[in-house]
């Protein structure tokens, strides 16, 4: 793709009603509460997060000195003329007042730490040699990227190695690129994601209007049902022991078999049977419950003939194969007497 081709296209997503969405501080801070150990010493680069309204701007340079922060960098993005990038250092003093919501310059005003502005050849495009230069001196990338991009820019920070804690389409683990670095353990949910509507999202108010938008104090929010966060840095809920209370040995008639595969299909996560020792097809939200010291992910939707898991020659909705590394024995009355 050439370059000017890759502006235009991170340009159309951005204004796509799919992405253009801002991620409120309340949930940033929610998210980061679980990484507060990790950050120290790291640079963080925001590269995708415009510090004039970034929520992630404002997060991190509010708890620069908190989190013990080595350097903040983050680029402005511009589509047709080059910009700027900023910095936060140790040793930087001076603060300035800006709005709490800077999209809407609404709310209280609140003091950041004033950074040190660098212009930029290029327009600040996250592909671009600017910010690849950037990101390869950094050490983790926090941010909300364009859903619609969000194969090719998790491919980039895999290709240069490098942490990251962004927010996603949940629908992304279902990517052929992206499912397979779940199974390695290379990539993982984060602690916090919006399958309850928690997640609400700034949109400009001149933003069409979609299913889940709300007006509060003049700031149109949009919820989107299936946003997670994702990330490679280790958190605590991703090796909790998830509780499972459900037995397969005397309901057998609850789990049917698939047709196409060898393997129960188990509807809800909440129903996993504690002793089921072959593969066990779940809902993707299991993921959010995954332990990959309790479970084995074995594979995605598919049976041996490589078409949707079926059962009685009915496709349930996506599925993944799991097994449990860690088959509990049912304890019954009659055990206990023995």
């Amino acid at each position: 793709m050439s370059k000017n081709k890759k502006q235009q296209s991170l340009h159309s997503a951005k204004s796509a009603a799919n992405d253009e969405f801002y991620t409120q501080l309340k949930d940033i801070e929610l998210e980061m509460y679980h990484y507060r150990n990790y950050f120290k010493g790291k640079h963080v680069f925001l590269n995708c997060d415009d510090p004039e309204y970034s929520n992630f701007y404002r997060y991190f340079n509010l708890n620069f000195e908190f989190l013990g922060l080595k350097q903040l960098t983050a680029t402005h993005y511009d589509e047709n003329k080059p910009t700027y990038r900023i910095d936060i250092y140790p040793d930087t003093k001076e603060k300035v007042q800006v709005y709490e919501n800077g999209l809407t310059n609404t709310g209280n005003k609140i003091e950041l730490l004033k950074g040190e502005i660098t212009p930029l050849k290029e327009n600040g495009d996250f592909r671009s040699n600017e910010a690849i230069d950037i990101l390869k001196e950094s050490d983790v990338v926090v941010t909300n990227p364009p859903f619609s991009l969000f194969r090719e820019y998790i491919a980039q920070l895999f290709e240069y190695n490098k942490d990251f804690i962004v927010i996603g389409n949940m629908n992304a683990i279902t990517y052929k690129e992206i499912f397979p670095l779940i199974k390695n353990n290379e990539l993982w949910l984060g602690v916090t994601r919006s399958g309850t509507g928690s997640m609400w999202f700034i949109v400009p108010n001149d933003a069409p209007y979609k299913k889940g938008q709300k007006i509060e104090n003049g700031i149109k929010y949009q919820t989107i049902g299936n946003s997670a966060w994702f990330t490679n840095v280790e958190h605590e809920k991703r090796h909790e022991k998830l509780i499972l209370t459900e037995t397969y040995e005397g309901n057998e008639e609850n789990y049917p078999k698939y047709d196409n595969y060898n393997g129960i299909e188990v509807g809800k996560v909440k129903n996993i049977p504690l002793d089921y020792e072959g593969a066990m097809g779940v809902p993707i939200t299991f993921l959010g419950k995954y332990n990959p010291d309790q479970f084995e992910l074995i594979k995605f939707r598919k049976g041996d003939d490589e078409k949707d898991l079926t059962v009685n020659g009915k496709a349930p909705y996506f599925r993944i194969l799991i097994k449990n590394k860690l088959p509990e024995k049912p304890i019954r009355f009659s055990n206990i007497i023995e």
